[in-house]
């Protein structure tokens, strides 16, 4: 382990500790409570429940069982890790790009920041489609007319906005309440999103219902490799990888004794995950059968005034994940121009590269529309190698490792089954996810109205 001093230099950037890491703070002030608002936050949005009947339907029964069982479990032991590492050789490590350079040197810095970057904007391109999706979902229960009607890139334009004012709470820590309120809104999304399947899915004649795989050999095979980066989204990004990407960040907010705080937050939003993703994953499927939409919201029929309260659950939950996301961008963006403080220059840099950024997401969401298709792209590119990939090799580097022989080369075969397994998952994944997208771009023109 390099002292701090030798830290600093070998090709990598050091951040600025407490300021210059997406709200980390110098002792943290947070409970267990608002870790797990915060973890709750990231893994359980409606962009994450949302195409997992979709990703079933692909998959059909038995690997689609399979492979929701094994992401839950991967990812939440890789959350576990990436925890017990916060305070690795001594040391606090405020982000998960510094943990990464802590064990592997300056590649593990580059390694993480690059797909911490590529994660992070693809999971915001998704989320704000699917919140100008419901958006447009509300507008519609209550304006039926055809003429003059929103389009969804309307609905779009004005989520980006309100996302720009939430963008200039200065770091994670301030969300706490914001989160709060979305993790609220994740149980009230998910009550009413599967309540409202199994009353669709009883008024569906059953005797008609087909759950066999859909299309010729070739597009049952890309759909499940599109399906596997949609599930490695939803439980990388949410189930425990999304915190991966933020879990450090967050960690350095909680109060002592630290581990066990975060531990128990991490359990507890875990404790929402099983129920939600799993009842929504599996009722989808069984309702709507290999029929059902890439958001599952679209799919739903009746009572419509619930229809309106799930979407508007989506919208509130989703401006919470959002901000959770940004906040590792936005950190970069503050170390460059060192603002830091809350100045009134550093307020006004930080509204010029929030706006950058709300635009360049805002415009390819408008652009490309195209939900499942970003979910998956997002899965495969972006949390797959951190959240499935790097946590496990991490355990390998770093001898975290159970005393027993036994046990100790069990967890290494695991640790490296798991690494190379997803490896060539993601790989898999990105290519059927860029097949669904050309597809798209040849079917719909851009900015078209979903």
């Amino acid at each position: 382990m390099s002292s701090p001093a030798t830290a600093r230099g070998g090709g990598a950037p050091e951040d600025q500790g407490a300021g210059g890491e997406a709200g980390v703070e110098r002792g943290g002030r947070g409970t267990w409570r608002h870790a797990a608002f915060h973890v709750a936050t990231t893994i359980a949005t409606p962009a994450a429940y949302a195409p997992l009947p979709f990703a079933v339907a692909s998959l059909g029964w038995p690997l689609g069982v399979c492979s929701l069982v094994i992401g839950t479990l991967v990812t939440w032991c890789s959350s576990l890790v990436v925890a017990s590492l916060w305070q690795w050789n001594g040391e606090k490590h405020t982000s998960y790009r510094l943990l990464a350079k802590s064990i592997f040197g300056p590649w593990g810095y580059w390694y993480v920041s690059f797909f911490q970057q590529v994660a992070s904007v693809g999971n915001n391109i998704a989320i704000q489609i699917a919140a100008g999706s419901s958006l447009k979902a509300v507008y519609k229960h209550y304006y039926t007319a055809d003429d003059g009607a929103m389009t969804l890139q309307k609905f779009i334009i004005l989520f980006g906005a309100f996302e720009l004012f939430l963008s200039q709470l200065p770091d994670i820590h301030s969300l706490r309440w914001v989160n709060a309120i979305c993790t609220a809104s994740t149980v009230g999304f998910a009550g009413t999103t599967i309540g409202v399947t199994i009353h669709d899915g009883y008024q569906i004649d059953r005797k008609e219902v087909s759950y066999s795989l859909q299309g010729n050999t070739a597009t049952k095979i890309f759909r499940a490799f599109n399906a596997l980066g949609t599930i490695a989204f939803s439980f990388a990004a949410r189930n425990s990888g999304t915190h991966d990407i933020s879990l450090s960040e967050i960690q350095s907010t909680v109060r002592e004794p630290v581990r066990a705080n975060m531990y128990k937050g991490v359990s507890a939003a875990y404790t929402i995950i099983v129920v939600s993703y799993w009842t929504l994953a599996f009722s989808g499927y069984w309702a709507f059968s290999s029929q059902v939409q890439p958001y599952i919201l679209s799919s739903l029929t009746a009572p419509r005034w619930a229809i309106v309260m799930a979407n508007l659950f989506a919208v509130i939950q989703i401006a919470g994940c959002f901000q959770i996301y940004c906040r590792p961008t936005f950190a970069y963006f503050e170390e460059q121009v060192q603002a830091t403080n809350r100045s009134c220059r550093s307020c006004l840099w930080r509204l010029m590269y929030t706006s950058a950024y709300m635009a360049v997401i805002t415009l390819v969401s408008a652009a490309m529309p195209f939900f499942g298709d970003f979910v998956s792209i997002c899965g495969a590119v972006g949390f797959t190698p951190l959240d499935f990939v790097l946590p496990g090799l991490a355990l390998l580097k770093t001898s975290k490792l159970p005393d027993n022989l036994g046990s100790q080369y069990a967890v290494k075969v695991l640790s490296a089954a798991v690494a190379v397994l997803f490896s060539i998952i993601g790989v898999l994944a990105c290519i059927g996810a860029i097949r669904s997208i050309t597809l798209d771009v040849r079917t719909y023109k851009l900015f078209h109205d979903m």
